[in-house]
């Protein structure tokens, strides 16, 4: 199934945290909290203003992103677990 946002919204994949302290310590799943970053799928054509202009959004596929802890809705798509979010709830762009 292809998906694209709309709008000022993002698809974003999560990125898989270690499950290890640095001490070498492993996490249980049950344990863990649900990471903050992801690398963005897809992007919307960008935010609608009151005059009906289209700003372009900040990020684009590709991006990996830091994003607030409560964001986004989760949806399954051809069985992997993705995110919509709109732009506004990314925190900021991880540099390379």
């Amino acid at each position: 199934m292809k998906f694209r946002p709309l709008h000022d919204r993002v698809l974003v994949r999560r990125v898989e945290q270690e499950a290890k302290t640095a001490g070498g310590i492993i996490i249980p799943d049950a344990a863990q909290e649900k990471p903050m970053e992801g690398e963005i799928i897809a992007v919307g054509k960008g935010h609608v203003n009151d005059n009906g202009e289209v700003r372009p959004l900040d990020v684009a596929t590709g991006d990996k992103v830091i994003f607030s802890k409560w964001a986004g809705t989760e949806i399954t798509i051809d069985g992997e677990e993705l995110m919509v979010m709109k732009e506004s709830d990314i925190i900021g762009i991880v540099a390379a």
